[in-house]
């Protein structure tokens, strides 16, 4: 596999759910065309060529070296370090990821770092050795449907569906804390399906992640689509509450005003639901 060399790693991320960040490697094999987001921001700075580039990816070769040199800089400011916005620390089938993702860890964990980590691949079942991995670190999947046929075209070289979620659970089952990120999620025009089954496949977890799909014509071209990501939260978080799990909403994701707009009498529960939601 290719390596490059970075100056830095580590940084203080600005996404509203994370805390500081790193990208061991650049660019991701699953190939993800929702679009990916980290894939359209590299390509526009030049970094990579398309598409094609990007599923090819490279590892940080010094990436352990620059955690030694900048953990004891950051360590008083870190409340958890985020794998990763811009690649996938457990992409599947790419075994030298998962091995310096693994080393990543366990070098954070030394220094009482915890880690919060999402993938579309697999996880590893070395991550149960709480000798090695701190057992405050948080691990979580995306799920956005339970449709192979649905990841094939989108996700095409990410982890199965059954095998993604049951790696979860074995970690779960071993005590280790899990989360899943609904996100980002699919209008009815790209696919119709229950959001309840999924929830229940994961209900399993500590914490769960919703959030509307943007960067698609298809969604924007979808006539209801306030109506219906407003109607999808509340069934999140009704759920969630129900089985007291954990739940984050993401910004934009509930559209306030136009659920002032839809406060009809019989909706009073359903309004009050979203609007007193404290991460809208």
């Amino acid at each position: 596999m290719e390596e490059i060399i970075r100056k830095t790693l580590l940084y203080k991320s600005g996404v509203e759910y994370a805390d500081y960040s790193l990208n061991h490697a650049e660019g991701c094999s699953h190939g993800c065309t929702y679009p990916c987001y980290a894939m359209m921001i590299k390509k526009r700075s030049g970094v990579i060529k398309d598409y094609t580039d990007w599923k090819k990816p490279k590892i940080v070769s010094n990436a352990l070296e620059l955690l030694d040199k900048e953990i004891p800089k950051y360590k008083s400011k870190i409340k958890y370090v985020y794998l990763s916005f811009a690649t996938d620390p457990f992409m599947y089938k790419v075994p030298e990821v998962t091995e310096i993702s693994l080393k990543i860890i366990k070098r954070l964990n030394q220094d009482n770092i915890k880690v919060v980590s999402i993938t579309k691949g697999i996880y590893p079942k070395d991550l149960t050795d709480k000798k090695n991995y701190g057992s405050q670190n948080e691990y979580g999947i995306t799920l956005v449907s339970l449709s192979e046929q649905f990841k094939n075209r989108f996700e095409p070289f990410a982890s199965p569906i059954k095998e993604r979620i049951a790696s979860l659970k074995y970690l779960h089952n071993r005590g280790m804390k899990t989360w899943v990120s609904i996100e980002p999620y699919p209008t009815p025009n790209v696919i119709k399906q229950d959001i309840e089954k999924i929830l229940e496949a994961v209900s399993f977890a500590d914490k769960i992640v919703f959030g509307k799909w943007n960067y698609n014509y298809m969604i924007g071209n979808y006539a209801d689509q306030k109506t219906f990501y407003n109607e999808m939260a509340y069934k999140v978080i009704t759920f969630c509450n129900k089985k007291k799990i954990d739940i984050h909403i993401k910004k934009g994701t509930i559209d306030l005003e136009f659920l002032k707009e839809q406060a009809l009498p019989h909706k009073q529960t359903y309004y009050k639901t979203l609007l007193s939601y404290n991460a809208v």
